[in-house]
């Protein structure tokens, strides 16, 4: 035995001279280092409005663009019901109106990623609204709204009141992150790059019970205490931004209505000169109290079980001067840097993308960007002038309450565009009504992701050690070469 293991030594020691060799190649072998793909982050962001809720899914690569993540929407969805203010004898129902839309998100995200999707829920006007008449009711709508998201496997991060001037802001980032004016990607340098000459958008919102003007005025702005500032892809903004509470289109309509019936003195019919002719509408006068924007008291509408009829008229300048009638534009005393209701605002320059509610009343009358304002004009005095029964017939599918109430809501643009904003003959062409750019809606919910997206901590680029694939193969195929090379010689030593 003794001898036969004498026999062993001089294969072993072979074998260890060819594995310190192998060992010297490999360690002579060249590398390179090689970047993991960076992962991918999502959030989520529901827009709760005063008439409806909406769920947003925003994704973006965890290394992030000069502290702002280059994001994208993943999916939409439309929460059933009306707004979550709505809710406010019932809050445990907004809660639950949220679970199927809360469903889909779980079926779009990975399970790996969904513990650390930032989950928000933004409340705007409706919200606003409530919390002044009732701030018990709103608080106990977002508790339960709060308790429902908590349920999920996402990182909820709280369900809040936004202010006016933030639901504005974020839409003006909204729009200028989707036209690139903050960042493009360069296929030459293959990188994103600050554009050299940009183009600074400004953004203009309807919604149901406010509506907001966001933009960079030209030269200084004189109160700086109006403006918001940003840090977005290493450069720095200052925008005007405005909310005005009560002047949504649905609180609009409502404040028409109630003036109307004010000045017709107590009558229990009266003309409605935006509503079309021969449409009659019975309303109680207890509907008025439901919201702060009409719930101040008035002698003429003490009578909380009482009704009223309102007859439509179809009359295009008596809807105008009717509606004139909810700005105060005396306030201002002729000022250029003075919107309506003694609101300052510096003249409006620039182009401005209109969303929402603007968009969609000029599309349904089939008003078109780059229209000249007298033609815009006409149309709508036509489409004023016509009757319920033509209206009806030729819109079936078109509901009543709104159907009725585009005459008053392209009046009332108008009058707040260019009487209260002060755009005119010339500026409104500077004016494109959208919706959507590309795939994705336009709104404050996309800005206010990509905004939080600062507040995120970038991850660390992981780097490891990678050999060049032909190099190391050849190191593979000579480890190979050298085991089977000494098991050969191994074997004839132990047969000899």
């Amino acid at each position: 035995m003794f001898t036969n293991k004498q026999h062993l030594i001089p294969a072993a020691l072979g074998a260890l001279a060819m594995l310190s060799i192998i060992a010297l190649v490999l360690s002579l072998v060249k590398t390179k280092d090689v970047t993991l793909p960076p992962t991918v982050k999502y959030g989520i962001v529901f827009d709760a409005g005063s008439s409806h809720t909406s769920m947003f899914i925003y994704e973006w690569d965890s290394d992030k663009e000069n502290n702002t993540g280059v994001v994208s929407q993943t999916l939409s969805c439309d929460v059933e019901g009306q707004g979550i203010s709505s809710y406010a004898s019932d809050p445990s129902k907004a809660g639950e109106s949220l679970r199927e839309c809360l469903d889909k998100a779980l079926k779009v995200i990975p399970p790996a990623k969904q513990r650390e999707v930032p989950t928000y829920l933004g409340a705007t006007a409706g919200m606003r609204l409530l919390r002044e008449q009732n701030s018990l009711a709103a608080d106990q709508v977002l508790a339960e709204i709060s308790k429902t998201m908590q349920e999920y496997p996402m990182d909820f991060q709280g369900a809040r009141i936004i202010t006016g001037e933030e639901e504005g802001a974020y839409g003006w980032i909204t729009i200028n992150y989707l036209l690139d004016s903050f960042t493009k990607y360069s296929p030459k340098e293959h990188t994103w790059v600050h554009p050299e000459v940009t183009d600074i958008f400004g953004a203009l919102d309807l919604g149901g019970a406010s509506t907001q003007i966001s933009f960079i005025p030209q030269g200084s702005v004189i109160k700086w205490n109006e403006t918001s500032k940003f840090t977005l892809y290493g450069y720095n903004y200052n925008i005007y931004t405005h909310s005005y509470l009560c002047y949504g289109q649905n609180e609009v309509l409502k404040r028409l209505a109630k003036e109307l019936i004010v000045e017709s003195s107590s009558s229990t019919r009266v003309e409605h000169p935006c509503y079309p002719k021969n449409y009659n509408e019975t309303i109680s006068l207890s509907s008025f109290h439901t919201s702060p924007c009409t719930s101040h008291n008035d002698s003429h509408l003490s009578l909380a079980d009482g009704n009223v009829t309102l007859e439509g008229r179809g009359n295009a300048s008596g809807c105008l001067a009717a509606i004139r009638k909810l700005f105060n534009f005396s306030a201002c005393s002729q000022s250029q840097d003075c919107t309506f209701n003694g609101v300052y605002q510096p003249p409006v320059s620039g182009q401005f993308f209109a969303f929402s509610a603007f968009y969609y009343t000029f599309k349904f009358l089939n008003l078109t960007n780059g229209q000249p304002l007298a033609t815009v004009r006409e149309a709508i005095q036509n489409f004023c002038s016509r009757s319920w029964e033509d209206l009806s017939s030729s819109y079936p599918e078109e509901k009543s309450e709104r159907l009725r109430s585009y005459c008053a809501s392209a009046n009332y643009i108008l009058t707040l565009l260019l009487d209260g904003y002060k755009f005119n003959e010339t500026s409104w062409n500077n004016i494109i009504f959208q919706m959507k750019a590309g795939r994705t809606d336009i709104g404050w919910t996309l800005g206010y992701m990509l905004n939080l997206t600062n507040m995120i901590p970038a991850e660390a680029l992981e780097w490891v050690k990678g050999h060049d694939p032909s190099l190391w193969s050849a190191a593979v195929a000579l480890i190979a070469l050298t085991l089977a090379l000494g098991l050969v010689a191994l074997l004839m030593h132990l047969w000899l």
